[in-house]
């Protein structure tokens, strides 16, 4: 499923460059920075496949030196996807067509060059890129539940097999998955998505600061990863104060569940944090 969707997007962005109008990538055409900046911070929710590799780490044989390779050579191989097929998507289409396209903006900008095929094409890659990713977020979640509920950390039935293979948490996560997307649209499920990873990163960041001396990473790196989530988490919020205050309310308000669940949990079940053993 993968190999057929890079398969299709490599397709697309490298018709798409023979295609490119010149005035498109005019800099008078770019929007307000504000808007420029957002949309980072949106982009930062594409990148959260990233973090999902980690989750995989009981399953490899060697994670010390797997891990990594895996890391920055999906990174760069991404980038370069993103770079070419950004590209080929404002090349093709203005500022106006791609804000009105903005739910189908890659089967709008492969009309042109590739006709009404090429739509159905990106269409059709869209609904691969999805399953994927539902994919491998259900299996991170569930994966990370699993263990967090093997510590202790989470009611006994998270751990508990389903038909011998799949754990109780994968049913809970995609029963959540299903009722934010049919509850929300696009750019709200966007948001709030992009502001939790955000929140769950300054929290493993800060962390990951207590722990660099068993860890052995660099400071300078942890801050700067720190610094650079909490500035695109007020970005992100001060965005949705100005276009979308109700966005934010939820976001909030799931924030606050989160933590009562988890006070009360912890205050009814008698159960303290474990330490855990470092890979």
């Amino acid at each position: 499923m993968v190999s057929i969707k890079v398969g299709i997007l490599m397709l697309f962005a490298l018709a798409g460059l023979f295609f490119i109008k010149p005035e498109n990538l005019a800099v008078m055409n770019f929007p307000k920075t504000p808007n420029i900046l957002y949309g980072a911070g949106i982009v930062f929710l594409a990148y959260q496949g990233f973090g999902l590799i980690t989750n995989a780490a009981e399953d490899m044989d060697d994670p010390r030196k797997t891990l990594p390779k895996a890391l920055y050579l999906s990174v760069l191989i991404v980038i370069c996807i993103y770079v070419l097929v950004s590209l080929a998507v404002i090349g093709n289409l203005s500022i106006s067509e791609i804000s009105t396209a903005k739910d189908y903006a890659l089967a709008a900008a492969a009309k042109p060059f590739l006709g009404p095929i090429g739509f159905k094409i990106m269409a059709i890659a869209a609904l691969l890129s999805t399953s994927s990713a539902i994919n491998a977020s259900l299996y991170g979640g569930a994966n990370v539940s699993y263990l967090i509920a093997k510590e202790g950390e989470l009611p006994g039935f998270f751990e508990r097999k389903v038909w011998k293979r799949s754990t109780e948490s994968l049913f809970i996560t995609s029963g959540l998955v299903i009722l934010c997307t049919n509850l929300l649209n696009l750019e709200r499920i966007g948001m709030l998505a992009s502001a939790s990873l955000l929140v769950i990163y300054i929290a493993v960041n800060t962390a990951h600061l207590r722990l660099s001396g068993e860890t052995g990473a660099k400071p300078y790196l942890i801050w700067a990863s720190l610094f650079s989530s909490l500035i695109f988490f007020g970005i992100l919020v001060y965005y949705e104060l100005i276009h979308s205050i109700i966005t934010l309310i939820v976001f909030a308000v799931v924030l606050t569940l989160c933590f009562i669940v988890e006070w009360a949990y912890r205050k009814y079940s008698r159960r303290i944090l474990k330490t855990r053993t470092l890979i």
